[in-house]
């Protein structure tokens, strides 16, 4: 059912006798028929039609395309230049003779030959010991003009393309090739009057200045009655406002940090790159190790290595490896190298920073804990980042226990607001025993938050800590999962404007 035309605004009404020209229209050109002033005019009032039922509002990508370095447009192809060459030495040539002739890099030089094979304007054949790059009928006849992919490219010296105007095959093509062509996307709206629409255009408009609100001015002059008053109605939709907000993570970091300091704890922090032997040796994680393998752990290029602790420190930390040192341990019993445990890494957790605090502060009760970053070689996928964050904690005191532990997390777990969690029994080469908490998804899935156990004394003993050691490891990410009801970790860094502004603060 059309509006009456009394409670439609003075755009809208312009937005409205525009169209009835042109329908569908594109607001630039509706801003033209209609002589507005700015883009933006036509789209508030355009919004208000659509919730109105007078228009509809389409939006499509248009994908558009341009050449990525100018110097294609008067450059010839790699391909089309080794034909050339090709061709001066009557067609045929063994392949290092090519190369040489062609003057290419041996990038440029595998490129040009592998489209020249692909278009079908040569052939290569290996006989004898060596190769021979000939000619063929085709690459004969593409020397008379140029090609379908060359064409766009010159058409694209002169400007941009759409996705439309270019043949999908040959766009594939110069896609898959590097600084050829750049894309770039841009929203396309087309504006059109509805049924309801166009009655209310029939039904005729009168075009009135309008004004929002009575000024003495207008009052004194009389000017009143000239004008349009601009109608409200109360009932109609108002577009919600929403808040500046702190991101989630955040809030839950600093969520975090009141539990712990409320809890006793004491804020630490640490460097991201650390000696492999804070990140592994001191943690009695030996140096053959899986998880040390560059397939795992990022390493840092850096020269000279990172320094290691005291001397001393460094002995008992090789003699528990070697041999178990004065633990009542057999070590790992290998020759412990101290040039491997010189290598700078990114830490791949938070523990080397909790242990480095233990080691300058043995003497018992000490509880601290970190909020920090951590990077590994792990693939992206619902659950996993290569680069996250962890939860640390260490308490050293007499009784340190497992059944404290347990305690601990879960009392934090509920202070934090996750009530669903369960430990199952886990290793790690430092702890023992060792645990995993997991938290329950909506989806029905548990999914392991992280680490957990009593430090070993292979781990204890060398820096000569005066009581035992209960430490923990939680993934960040994985524990906001649980309590917010994702089911991919990705979507905690997809900014998801509609997602950030509509859920609740966290408290």
């Amino acid at each position: 059912m059309a509006a009456p035309s009394e409670s439609l605004s003075y755009l809208e009404k312009k937005v409205l006798l525009a169209l009835k020209e042109k329908s569908p229209a594109i607001p630039e050109e509706i801003v033209k028929l209609g002589g507005f002033k700015e883009l933006v005019e036509v789209m508030n009032a355009a919004s208000w039609l659509v919730s109105k039922g007078l228009v509809t509002m389409k939006e499509r990508v248009v994908r558009r395309y341009r050449l990525a370095k100018k110097v294609w447009g008067t450059k010839a192809l790699p391909e089309r230049r080794l034909l050339k060459e090709l061709r001066k030495v009557h067609g045929k040539s063994d392949l290092e003779a090519l190369r040489k002739r062609a003057k290419m890099t041996p990038e440029e030089f595998s490129i040009a030959l592998g489209w020249m094979r692909k278009k079908g304007w040569a052939t290569v054949e290996r006989s004898g010991g060596g190769t021979t790059v000939a000619v063929t009928e085709k690459g004969d006849a593409a020397l008379e003009g140029k090609g379908r992919d060359e064409e766009v490219i010159s058409r694209l010296a002169k400007g941009e393309l759409t996705e439309e105007e270019v043949d999908p095959a040959v766009l594939k093509d110069l896609r898959s090739r590097r600084e050829i062509v750049a894309e770039r996307e841009s929203v396309r709206r087309e504006i059109a009057l509805t049924e309801a629409g166009r009655k209310a255009v029939a039904s005729g408009l009168e075009l009135k200045e309008e004004v929002a609100q009575l000024t003495p001015d207008l009052l004194r002059s009389g000017k009143w009655r000239e004008v349009e008053i601009r109608p409200y109605d109360v009932r109609t939709f108002a577009p919600a406002i929403h808040p500046g907000k702190v991101h989630i993570l955040t809030e839950y970091i600093e969520k975090i940090r009141r539990i712990f300091i409320g809890m006793g704890f004491t804020e630490i922090a640490g460097d991201w790159v650390v000696p492999a032997f804070w990140n592994f040796d001191a943690l009695f994680q030996p140096q053959d190790h899986p998880a040390r393998d560059v397939l795992d752990t990022l390493y840092v290029d850096a020269k000279p290595r990172m320094g290691l602790p005291d001397e001393e420190v460094v002995r008992r930390v090789a003699e528990v490896h070697e041999t178990g040192g004065r633990t009542g341990s057999e070590g790992w019993r290998y020759a412990w190298d101290r040039a491997e445990a010189e290598r700078p890494v990114l830490r791949s957790h938070t523990t080397p920073i909790t242990l480095k605090y233990l080691a300058d502060h043995p003497v018992p009760p000490q509880k601290a804990f970190i909020i920090g970053r951590e990077f590994r070689r792990d693939a992206l996928d619902w659950k996993h980042l290569p680069e996250f964050h962890q939860i640390e904690g260490v308490v050293m005191e007499e009784g340190a226990s497992l059944s404290m532990l347990l305690g601990m997390i879960a009392e934090f777990y509920r202070r934090l607001g996750l009530e669903r969690v369960k430990f199952r029994p886990g290793y790690f080469p430092y702890t023992e025993p060792s645990m995993e908490p997991e938290g329950l998804l909506p989806d029905g899935r548990w999914v392991e938050l992280g680490g957990s156990g009593v430090f070993r004394v292979e781990v204890t003993q060398p820096f000569e800590l005066g009581a035992p050691v209960i430490a923990w490891g939680l993934g960040l990410e994985r524990t906001v999962m649980a309590i917010e009801g994702l089911t991919d970790i990705r979507q905690l860094y997809l900014s998801d404007i509609d997602w950030l502004r509509n859920r609740k603060v966290v408290r």
